[in-house]
C-alpha cells in the first residue's frame, strides 16, 4: 500500500503541479473568506479541543489511522495523534458528537473535505514531507500554543524553507505540496484545527480527476473503517 501511495502521489505531481502556479502561503481572505469566521471562533474551539486532550490517550496517532504515514507519525516516538471528524467528504459521526461547536461552523461550508484536531506532544517533530495532491488546500489554526520559557511561540511550522510561529487565535492558508514540517519545542501539547479545501478555480480537468481521485480515497477509507 505504501509504495502504491507513492507512486500514486509521484503520477499526480508530475501531470498536474505545473498546471498551478501559485505560492506555498495563500491569502485566505481571497481563497477560502470563511476561514475568517471560524476563525473568529478559536477561544469556543479550543475549548472543545481541551476537553478532548483531557483524554487524549483515546485519540489515535496518524499512523494508526494510515500505516503508510509512520515514517512522519511513528518516527521519534512521540505522539501525533488526530481527532477526525471528516475525512474527504466521510464524517464520523461519534466525533462530531464531541465537537458540537466545531462541526455547526463547518457544516454550512462544503468546500471543507476534511476536519480533524491535531495533538502533537511536547518534543514531537514531524519531518519533512510534502502532501500529494495540489487540488486541496490545507487551512491550519493555532488552538493550543505551547509557549517558551522566556514568552514566544515554541511551536514551529517551516513552510517551503520559511519559519511560522503561529500564537494561540493564528492561521494559515497554504499548499501542502511544498515541502514542510513541524516541531513542538515547547513543554505542553500543542493543538491545532486542520482543515482540507478545495483549491479554488481549478482548470475544469483537474476539477473533474480531483473529484475522482477523492473517489478512490473514500473508498480507502470505508474500507479501513472509523477512524476513532
Amino acid at each position: 500500500m505504501g509504495r502504491l501511495y507513492d507512486h500514486a502521489a509521484d503520477l499526480v505531481r508530475r501531470v498536474y503541479d505545473a498546471r498551478i502556479h501559485a505560492p506555498a502561503v495563500l491569502d485566505c481572505a481571497a481563497l477560502f473568506p470563511q476561514g475568517l469566521q471560524i476563525a473568529r471562533s478559536w477561544p469556543q474551539i479550543r475549548g472543545e479541543a481541551e476537553a478532548l486532550a483531557g483524554e487524549l490517550a483515546g485519540v489515535p496517532r496518524f499512523h494508526e489511522i494510515m500505516r503508510e504515514q509512520a515514517p512522519i507519525s511513528a518516527n521519534d516516538g512521540r505522539d501525533w495523534r488526530l481527532f477526525i471528524l471528516k475525512a474527504y467528504g466521510i464524517e464520523f459521526p461519534r466525533n462530531i458528537a464531541r465537537c458540537p461547536l466545531l462541526y455547526s461552523l463547518l457544516r454550512g461550508i462544503p468546500d471543507v473535505l476534511s476536519a480533524s484536531v491535531s495533538f502533537l506532544a511536547p518534543g514531537k517533530h514531524i519531518p519533512a514531507h510534502r502532501g500529494p495532491f495540489r487540488g486541496v488546500l490545507r487551512f491550519y489554526l493555532m488552538l493550543s500554543t505551547p509557549a517558551f520559557a522566556g514568552g514566544g511561540s515554541a511551536a514551529l511550522l517551516r513552510i517551503a524553507g520559511r519559519d511560522y510561529w503561529l500564537e494561540d487565535g493564528e492561521f494559515l492558508l497554504w499548499d501542502d505540496t511544498f515541502v514542510h514540517e513541524v516541531r513542538n519545542q515547547g513543554d505542553t501539547v500543542r493543538a491545532a484545527l486542520l482543515l482540507d479545501v478545495w483549491r479554488r478555480n481549478m482548470p475544469w480537468d483537474m476539477r473533474a480527476f480531483s473529484h475522482l481521485l477523492l473517489a478512490v480515497v473514500r473508498a480507502g477509507i470505508r474500507l479501513r473503517g472509523p477512524a476513532a
